[in-house]
């Protein structure tokens, strides 16, 4: 059986035939294309069309109303009540395919409004999350029977313990870079011995727990958004909420017990391996033995000082903890979005971490620490 569709021009007489579908509306139209249309009157015979779908009473309400506009009399004929319906709600959608509804191209001025406004959204659902974390923090101390030492312990190995070889390899290569750098310039003057007081107070007080924080930011704030995210992608958080385990208490807390008490212990630790690798270079590169370096390191640092770099450490752990498991929960739909997240996750603390680090910076220098 041909199942193929045909148009056949007669002299005044076009006869359509055989199935005006979708598969053969290519064909159909190079046929209309290619038949020679007489002046003055024409008649469309569609009785031999033997399945008609939308796509081509389309077409052939398309080419009736072309030949309509060329000023040819078009009488249609042969057409059983299903065509003529069908030809009909055609018809009535044909203003509407003309003149198609195109999307709303938002402008520059709208575009950073939109932006400004889901930002502002964000950080009012941020401040939500840390007051709902406050409160849950509040009821565990009421109950601390509650409290997971054993998740605590695992995230605190996993935050701590496993971070330290990165921390004090970074630390490390610190430490030489700014005996080195600043051991040159001071040679020139002959004052190589302050090379001690460089290392020993840009360290301690501000790279220290910054680059501490960063790297923490990094590789842990990131750990905890791609886990949470998973699981709510998996809905495993919902499955915490139907058997009466709050997600808040068992997801979070614990990273954010566990961090606050890891980073001031890595910022410590990076304090003597950045400290260490300024000794070295010094020694190396200045002939500054450790006596002498150790000896002026204790005159220029002190308690102060040395505080005020680990008192740092558990606001940007509370900052890395908390973004890192709020942009965990954000995540919606597949793995795209814990990519997406987790990716937010890191710029967003960072970003706090650096505006905090300048604010301490600042009370600091006005309160004479």
């Amino acid at each position: 059986m041909n199942r193929r569709a045909s148009v056949t021009v007669d002299e005044s007489t076009a006869r359509c035939r055989g199935y005006w579908t979708a598969r053969y509306v290519d064909d159909i139209e190079a046929q209309f294309a290619r038949a020679a249309w007489p002046d003055g009157r024409v008649v469309i015979d569609v009785a031999g069309i033997e399945s008609l779908d939308t796509s081509g009473a389309w077409l052939l309400h398309r080419q009736l109303q072309a030949l309509r506009d060329r000023g040819i009399d078009v009488t249609l004929a042969g057409a059983d009540t299903r065509t003529r319906r069908l030809l009909e709600l055609v018809a009535g959608s044909a203003d509407a395919a003309r003149d198609p509804v195109r999307p709303h191209q938002p402008g520059f001025l709208e575009d950073v409004g939109r932006q400004a406004t889901g930002q502002l959204a964000q950080y009012r659902d941020f401040l939500h999350f840390v007051g709902r974390t406050a409160v849950a923090i509040g009821r565990l101390l009421l109950r601390p029977w509650r409290i997971r030492f054993r998740l605590i312990a695992a995230e605190l190995q996993s935050a701590g313990w496993n971070a330290m070889p990165i921390v004090g390899l970074l630390a490390f290569l610190m430490g030489i870079v700014i005996a080195y750098q600043g051991g040159i310039v001071l040679a020139d003057y002959g004052a190589s011995i302050y090379v001690a007081d460089i290392v020993g107070l840009s360290t301690v007080r501000e790279l220290a727990p910054l680059i501490t924080a960063i790297i923490v930011a990094g590789r842990t704030g990131s750990a905890y958004t791609a886990q949470i995210g998973t699981m709510v992608v998996t809905e495993e958080v919902d499955a915490l909420r139907s058997i009466g385990i709050p997600p808040l208490e068992m997801l979070v807390l614990p990273k954010l017990a566990a961090l606050v008490i890891a980073l001031p212990l890595l910022t410590v630790f990076a304090d003597v391996m950045g400290l260490f690798g300024g000794l070295l270079m010094a020694n190396t590169m200045l002939g500054i033995n450790a006596t002498t370096f150790i000896s002026r390191l204790s005159e220029s640092l002190t308690v102060s000082s040395y505080l005020s770099g680990i008192g740092k450490a558990p606001v940007f752990a509370g900052i890395i903890a908390m973004v890192g498991c709020f942009q965990g929960f954000r995540v919606r739909g597949g793995a795209g979005s814990v990519g997406r997240q987790t990716t937010v996750s890191v710029v967003q603390s960072i970003f706090l971490v650096l505006i905090v680090d300048a604010a301490f910076s600042v009370a600091f220098s006005k309160l004479g620490i």
